[in-house]
């Protein structure tokens, strides 16, 4: 299973500071202590996605408007909803945090009231779903734990693990930031993810997501120029045909 690298305070103030640079470790209790003078004040901003505009999403916790969260959370929000009546699976405890959540949810390592702690690896319900979505956290799978074993095959393997707990017509949803986990990024550059439709934006400005294509995602890297992600992909993947007897 592995541990979490930012387990105890000490491993956790070192691997944020890794993964998000030294001056977050000032700045992110600042943004969370003011939030409630920043987002009244904040300009809105919207984004298009696949013909449809959206407006970005701002809240507290975890400072969306900050980051990634801003596009993710609506993009999700309206992926569920489509699936209305369907069954949903969410990898990662992420939408619960901002809006009543009715689907099932499994995260490895969040306790959280109605939450099921396990490895989507190791997850078999013995049921398929109409939707399974996972927001930023693919991007984590062997990369912020100590376990041994490339991040990659690990990744790969949990990809094609959810695509298996696909019903005939159901859809796979991943969102990761480019330039967090190489080798994601590398799965993505060569093109070894499989068939897979990709939607990636890129970040012009603190609160301005742009539709682009993957080589432009790839050229802005994580946190810089601004905090946190700065190119975003969404991969759509299908149930993995069956095999012809």
């Amino acid at each position: 299973m592995g541990s979490h690298l930012y387990a105890g305070l000490t491993g956790r103030v070192s691997w944020f500071a890794r993964r998000f640079g030294w001056s977050e470790l000032l700045l992110k209790p600042l943004r969370v202590v003011f939030a409630p003078v920043i987002l009244p004040v904040l300009r809105p901003e919207s984004f298009t996605w696949r013909g449809k505009q959206f407006s970005c999403f701002y809240h507290r916790y975890n400072m969306t408007w900050c980051g990634e969260r801003m596009i993710e959370v609506p993009i999700a929000r309206s992926l569920v909803t489509e699936s209305t009546g369907g069954r949903i699976l969410e990898v990662g405890n992420v939408l619960s945090h901002y809006v009543p959540s009715h689907h099932t949810i499994i995260d490895k390592y969040e306790k959280s009231p109605g939450v099921i702690n396990t490895d989507i690896i190791e997850y078999n319900p013995g049921e398929r779903f109409d939707l399974i979505l996972s927001i930023s956290t693919f991007e984590h799978i062997g990369f912020d734990d100590d376990a041994p074993g490339s991040s990659g095959e690990k990744i790969l393997a949990c990809v094609r693990h959810c695509q298996s707990l696909l019903s005939d017509h159901g859809r796979l949803f991943l969102t990761f930031p480019t330039g967090y986990n190489p080798d994601l990024d590398r799965l993505l550059a060569e093109g070894s993810l499989g068939p897979v439709r990709l939607d990636c934006f890129w970040r012009q400005g603190p609160r301005r997501w742009v539709p682009c294509d993957l080589a432009t995602a790839a050229r802005h890297p994580y946190r810089s120029r601004y905090p946190y992600a700065n190119g975003l992909i969404l991969a759509e993947f299908s149930r993995i045909p069956r095999a012809v007897p």
